[in-house]
């Protein structure tokens, strides 16, 4: 016999995290269900950890309007609680004359998103800024940040938890059932057992296509595609010469191998675009060449050897190579008819910008469309 339960959300990343706490906060009894022993051990903890402003995304995008109100939220919450960040900007630069016209865009897309404070830097005024970058021309957006993701998750669960919340770990959902009667959720693990919740949330990040299709009941049309770019990286053996994060001209699949700095002020690089079948953490050394190539086109004075493997991500892609990017995509009832349930895909970059004004949104379509 399944117990009856109030809420499930499927996944404790960022997102998942960020939709249980907006839940529980609102009165709801929450249940986070995590296949793995802790929390954010998946996309979240393998990202650049960059605020983002909410320039790349088209305007009315899901992604432009939940990076902008993500971003003011993000920063209010991290302040509030003390935790980890830093709103040192950044610069995307042009370096060479062809590449102008990307900026350009760049810019109105911006502007079109409501991002204030982005100001456009001449060749000498980079220069000047940055002495060690070469660039013809650079936009600055002094509202980007780096935070501590982790810190961020663990005061999430912090309030989860504060507010009456669960979290079980080392318990994944097996199967699910959609029927007239409701919604009825089987788990593995150490204790499998059966839920009929009223809400469910599947924020299962890379998994979360995979759960649809164990979905039964729900039509196969409303399980999109999915593709997994991994993003390698390489830190920098040294002090990194830059106060700021350093991005090129966006590439197809990802914003270009940029420069992060983390809060201690180490600098990595990256992430690449590396299309692969299935999951691989693993960073091959051999794309070393290609990294210095790229970082030499905007700091021409990489050291040699400088670069060591770092880490690797999966971004959970709805739209493959040489497709245009998709949108955050948030199936609720209103899309596909199974009353409270919420499927989140392709919740990639600005997702960790995102979350807060992701959550508010789904507890919002929850109050309209759920149960």
């Amino acid at each position: 016999m399944a117990e009856q339960v109030d809420c499930i959300i499927v996944g404790a990343g960022v997102i998942g995290l960020a939709v249980a706490r907006a839940l529980a906060q609102a009165g709801r009894a929450v249940i986070v269900l995590e296949a793995t022993d802790a929390i954010g051990t998946g996309i979240s903890s393998r990202n650049s950890e960059v605020i983002h402003a909410g320039i790349y995304y088209p305007r009315d995008s899901l992604k432009a309007r939940l990076c902008v109100a993500g971003r003011e939220m993000l920063y209010r919450y991290c302040a509030e609680r003390h935790i980890p960040h830093r709103q040192c900007g950044k610069l995307i630069v042009a370096s060479a004359p062809a590449q102008i016209a990307a900026l350009e865009q760049l810019a109105a897309a911006g502007k079109a998103n409501g991002v204030a404070a982005l100001h456009w830097l001449s060749g000498p005024e980079v220069q000047a800024r940055e002495p060690a970058l070469r660039a013809v021309a650079a936009l600055a957006s002094p509202l980007t940040g780096i935070i501590d993701s982790h810190a961020f998750m663990l005061s999430l669960q912090a309030d989860i938890e504060a507010a009456g919340g669960q979290l079980v770990f080392r318990t994944p959902v097996t199967a699910m059932a959609l029927t007239p009667k409701g919604i009825t959720v089987e788990t593995g693990g150490d204790a499998p057992y059966a839920l009929r919740p009223e809400i469910v949330v599947n924020a299962a990040g890379l998994d979360a296509i995979a759960l649809a299709h164990r979905m039964q009941g729900l039509p196969p049309e409303w399980v999109p595609r999915g593709w997994l770019a991994k993003g390698n990286y390489f830190s920098l053996s040294g002090k990194a010469p830059f106060s700021q994060l350093i991005y090129p001209v966006p590439e197809p699949g990802g914003l270009g191998i940029h420069l992060t700095l983390d809060l201690a002020g180490q600098a990595r690089f990256g992430p690449d675009v590396e299309w692969v079948a299935k999951p691989d953490y693993r960073v091959d050394p051999a794309r070393r060449n290609r990294f210095a190539t790229a970082i030499r086109s905007y700091w021409p004075d990489l050291p040699e050897d400088a670069l060591v493997p770092a880490q690797a991500g999966i971004r959970p892609k709805i739209s493959g190579p040489d497709m245009p990017a998709a949108d955050f995509r948030i199936d609720g009832p209103a899309a596909h008819g199974v009353p409270g349930l919420f499927n989140l895909f392709g919740i990639e970059s600005p997702g960790l910008t995102s979350a807060l004004a992701l959550a508010e949104l789904i507890s919002a379509q929850i109050d309209r469309h759920g149960r």
